[in-house]
């Protein structure tokens, strides 16, 4: 295995944690208000966010070329 390809499954392993740490309880508790974006209530609008950024970020660790 290259040094490219280790590069590429230490970025894939490091979303995978960040996304871990986004969806656990303790950070989403702190979305968890009753308040609204526009209608929405806040939580959904962080876990949507959440979730697009990381996989707009595997898209591009998965896409990168040499």
């Amino acid at each position: 295995m290259d040094k490219y390809h280790r590069l590429k499954g230490q970025r894939l392993t490091a979303l995978f944690l960040i996304g871990c740490l986004l969806f656990n309880y303790p950070l989403l508790l702190l979305f968890s208000t009753n308040s609204a974006i526009w209608g929405i209530p806040i939580l959904y609008v962080y876990v949507f966010i959440s979730w697009a950024v990381l996989i707009g970020l595997t898209a591009i660790v998965i896409e990168t070329r040499k």
